[in-house]
């Protein structure tokens, strides 16, 4: 009979406490918003001790950049599902509309991804691998459209250019009439090979 050590058993447990923590942090951040995350009341919620926390995660920050990783991850599948369409125009519409249903369906997660101050590198040598998988999600929809354009810097402008969209029409500064239009547009000018 093959036994589990002693020391496997304690990095299973710490594994496991370090994801309740995460998925604590998450659903509380959807449900109230993430200034109801805090130490004291994720340590409550999990049923441990604020040092035990505190043994996983520097602060709140750490907190937030792990639940950005994950979330990175899911966008990245999420995204890579919706361009299986074989018509290139259409793939980039689902991509887009993919993007956008993510960002909707998940407000907290997405500004744990995007709008809070996390200490994740973008776009270096350092990027942590689900940050790099979820642009290459993007920039395997979008590179096709390039001509003679740099891809990267296509899908730099598709991500900048979505991301304002979702930013402002969740804040009220755009109006909602006017969301299918506004995406048409963007998705004319993305495919419009130069």
């Amino acid at each position: 009979m093959w036994k589990v050590s002693t020391q496997q058993r304690r990095e299973r447990e710490r594994a496991q406490r370090h994801d309740l923590i995460v998925k604590t942090a998450r659903k509380l951040a959807e449900s109230e918003g993430w200034d109801a995350v805090t130490t004291r009341r994720l340590a409550d919620e999990i049923e441990y001790s604020q040092p035990v926390l505190y043994s996983h995660f520097a602060g709140k920050d750490a907190i937030v950049a792990a639940v950005a990783l994950e979330g990175f991850t899911e966008l990245a599948v999420r995204l890579r599902a919706a361009t299986r369409t074989g018509e290139p125009r259409a793939a980039l519409e689902e991509l887009a509309r993919a993007y956008m249903a993510f960002a909707e369906e998940n407000p907290a997660l997405y500004d744990a991804m995007f709008t809070m101050a996390v200490d994740l590198p973008f776009g270096q040598d350092d990027t942590p691998e689900p940050l790099r998988d979820g642009f290459q999600a993007l920039l395997s929809g979008v590179a096709q459209f390039a001509g003679g354009r740099d891809p990267g810097i296509l899908t730099e402008v598709a991500w900048s250019a979505l991301h304002g969209l979702i930013v402002l029409s969740r804040g009220g500064r755009l109006p909602a009439s006017g969301r299918e239009a506004r995406l048409a547009l963007l998705l004319d000018q993305l495919s419009a090979t130069r």
